[in-house]
C-alpha cells in the first residue's frame, strides 16, 4: 500500500547522533567520558528530573539545576550547552522534504527537551512549519514508548497505523507503533541508508 504519513523522531534522526553530541558536551565542558550520560540515565535524580521534564512536570530550569548539581556545572542555560552540538542531519532533513513535497504527511514524535527557556526544535532549524504536526511530551503529558502519544501522532494526522512510517534510533519506541500497524524504521549509524529506505518506502505516497 501506499503510505500517506511519516512520524520522525528529533534527537539522532532529524539530528545528529546523540552519543556523538553528548561526548561533545563532554569535552567542553571538562567532563569525564560517559559522565554526564550516567547523570542523565543513571543517578536517581538526573533519571527523575528528566523523565517529569519530559512529560511537563518539572521546567527546563529544573533539569539545568538538577543535572548542573550532579556534575558540578554552573547550571544557566544547561540544556542549550548540552545540545550545542547537535546539528540538522541533512540525509533524514532532505528525506522529510521530499516525502512532504511528494503530498505525505510529516509529524515530528518527540519526548522532550523542553522549551523555555531554551526551545532546541526551532533552535535547530525544525519550527512548526516543518511539519503538518508536532507531537511533543511535554505538551501531550505522556512520552514514548506509552502508545497513547502514537495515538495522538495518528489523530493529528487523521491516519490509520498502516498508512504510516515512523523512525526512531531508539529501538524500544518502535514496539508500541508497531502494535498500532505503523511501519517501523529503526534508525542507527547510516543516516544516507535510512533516508534511502524511505525513499523507497514512500514512493508511493
Amino acid at each position: 500500500m501506499a503510505y500517506r504519513g511519516l512520524i520522525l523522531d528529533f534527537g539522532g534522526v532529524l539530528t545528529t547522533r546523540m552519543a556523538l553530541n553528548s561526548a561533545a558536551f563532554e569535552r567542553a565542558e571538562g567532563l569525564a567520558p560517559g559522565q554526564y550520560v550516567a547523570a542523565l540515565e543513571h543517578h536517581p535524580e538526573g533519571r527523575a528530573v528528566y523523565a517529569a521534564l519530559e512529560v511537563g512536570e518539572a521546567r527546563q530550569e529544573d533539569w539545568n539545576r538538577v543535572i548542573g548539581g550532579i556534575l558540578g556545572l554552573d547550571p544557566t542555560d544547561l540544556m542549550r550547552r548540552a545540545l550545542a552540538h547537535l546539528a540538522p542531519e541533512p540525509h533524514l532533513v532532505a528525506a522529510a522534504r521530499r516525502a512532504r513535497a511528494a503530498g505525505v504527511k510529516v509529524a515530528l514524535l518527540s519526548n522532550s527537551f523542553g522549551l523555555d527557556p531554551y526551545d532546541p526544535y526551532t533552535d535547530k532549524g525544525f519550527g512548526a512549519d516543518f511539519f503538518d504536526a508536532m507531537l511533543l511530551s511535554e505538551r501531550e503529558g505522556v512520552r514514548k514508548p506509552d502508545p497513547l502519544i502514537y495515538r495522538r501522532a495518528l489523530d493529528a494526522l487523521e491516519l490509520t497505523g498502516p498508512e504510516c512510517v515512523f523512525v526512531d534510533d531508539h529501538a524500544p519506541n518502535l514496539v508500541p507503533a508497531q502494535r498500532l500497524g505503523i511501519h517501523t524504521v529503526h534508525h542507527t549509524t547510516d543516516p544516507a541508508g535510512t533516508a534511502a529506505r524511505l525513499d523507497e518506502l514512500l514512493a508511493g505516497g
